[in-house]
């Protein structure tokens, strides 16, 4: 068997920015726009920022030297790290992998900056780090995979992202090929992540993807200062690909690594809820305007999806139609297709019309179903499929590939777009767009620290939510 964790530890800490093709080089760049800016906004209108704020407070993670995107007050490495990536997962806005079923960056991106707030590193360090743990996380879900890993009750964003954040952390401190196999062991002991919040909306999903983030900074720290790590942390007998998953295939970690790149299958999201219920939102939007589609036309909908999407947008079917509150929103696939129907527009300001009687009418003709087309295109395609019964006729409109796939991929005016969409309401149009420039050029610059300036908002712009 291949020495997988020390063949992926050698990849990581001797991975240069020079190397990556430009595409790649290019990609990750906007890949961190579009975080920034679901840190900013998930800093100010999540409804789990607060006690998460709190709880840092009591914990002693505030008054360091590190940023939260949104937040004026500085903290700890840590801190900052936690409460990052819970704010980048929190309004459910960041990017996806479909084929290992994570969002990688929301993990990766948050140990990696926070590291170089440590350092001093510069951007192109940054830049290498990121793309490090987004390989780092992409593969190891793969290797699962993804749905053997789903189907025991883990979420693969916090555990993959684990050590896709030791790895980006570990890279941007410049360890050795041997310390950052010091620094997967360490991970090894902290992935965790469950499943478990979709039982009643719970805050969890979000939290465990910041503490994902968390945990990967401190292994790699950890590691630094020479603490032992436990080897083969990956492929072991007792490592997490067989602890954690029933049928592993550890040598997909290394497949192709360092020429083809998994975080160029890392799609952006046109709108904040589950990937999964995103092609028969581009569907309806469709069929809407194509139509001129009034709401009281409508007879019902059947919202094809895959097993998978299932699990997570459309059963069980009166739960998904009955959504009371926003996580119970992310997750319905009713909701988001009814707001696209009866507004023409699912963005997130649409979560305001949880209760609007136009919406709640609608939900219940929404009828989530497993597809046989739409299965045979998963996980290749993230695609989905919506048939309309309304004017005595039936309307079908098949979504292979939805906005913001990796072959569908936003340009970067429509990511500069969802970016202010996100981020002038904390930071104000202006230094909005210094904030994004920053962050587009971030190759070009000798360390982090004037982009995370630009992250905290002026005192007279602060929005509600301290």
């Amino acid at each position: 068997m291949a020495a997988v964790t020390r063949e992926l530890a050698a990849f990581v800490a001797g991975l240069r920015y020079e190397s990556l093709p430009a595409d790649v080089q290019e990609r990750t760049r906007f890949l961190i726009l579009d975080l920034v800016g679901n840190m900013l906004r998930g800093r100010h209108e999540a409804e789990s920022t607060p006690p998460l704020l709190a709880a840092a407070r009591a914990l002693g993670l505030t008054g360091g030297s590190a940023a939260v995107f949104g937040d004026s007050q500085r903290y700890t490495p840590a801190g900052a790290a936690l409460i990052n990536g819970a704010m980048a997962h929190s309004l459910d806005f960041d990017d996806t992998h479909a084929a290992g079923t994570l969002h990688p960056g929301a993990p990766v991106i948050p140990a990696a900056l926070a590291a170089a707030e440590m350092t001093g590193a510069d951007g192109k360090t940054v830049l290498a780090a990121i793309v490090a743990g987004y390989e780092t996380t992409c593969r190891l879900a793969l290797a699962l995979p993804g749905g053997d890993h789903y189907d025991r009750g883990y979420h693969p964003t916090a555990t993959c992202g684990a050590f896709g954040a030791a790895a980006a952390a570990a890279r941007v401190f410049g360890l050795s090929a041997a310390q950052v196999e010091d620094a997967f062991g360490i991970a090894l002991s902290q992935a965790a992540g469950s499943l478990q919040f979709l039982a009643n909306g719970a805050w969890t999903k979000r939290f465990q993807v910041g503490w994902s983030a968390l945990n990967g900074l401190s292994a790699a720290t950890i590691a630094r200062e020479g603490f032992r790590g436990a080897g083969e942390a990956i492929e072991g007998k007792a490592g997490f690909l067989r602890a954690y998953a029933p049928n592993p295939k550890p040598e997909r970690v290394l497949q192709d690594l360092g020429t083809a790149w998994e975080l160029m299958q890392t799609a952006v999201k046109p709108y904040p809820s589950c990937r999964y219920g995103h092609a028969s939102v581009d569907a309806a939007l469709a069929l809407r305007a194509e139509l001129g589609l009034k709401v009281e036309e409508i007879e019902s909908v059947i919202m094809g999806l895959p097993n998978k999407g299932m699990l997570l947008v459309g059963a069980p079917r009166e739960y998904k139609q009955n959504p009371q509150n926003i996580v119970d929103g992310q997750f319905s696939g009713p909701f988001v297709v009814a707001c696209a129907l009866a507004r023409g527009h699912f963005g997130w300001d649409s979560y305001a019309w949880l209760q609007d009687k136009d919406i709640r009418a609608l939900m219940p003709k929404i009828l989530p179903e497993e597809d046989a087309d739409v299965q045979a295109e998963f996980p290749t395609f993230m695609s989905g499929k919506l048939t309309i019964k309304a004017r005595g006729q039936n309307f079908v409109r098949h979504i292979k590939i939805p906005k913001g796939e990796p072959d569908n991929f936003l340009t970067e005016a429509e990511l500069r777009a969802k970016f202010h969409g996100l981020a002038d309401a904390v930071l104000g149009a202006e230094r909005a767009k210094q904030l994004a420039d920053a962050v587009v050029g971030l190759d070009q610059a000798g360390d982090v620290n004037a982009l995370m300036r630009l992250g905290a908002p002026l005192v007279a712009q602060r929005m509600a939510g301290e």
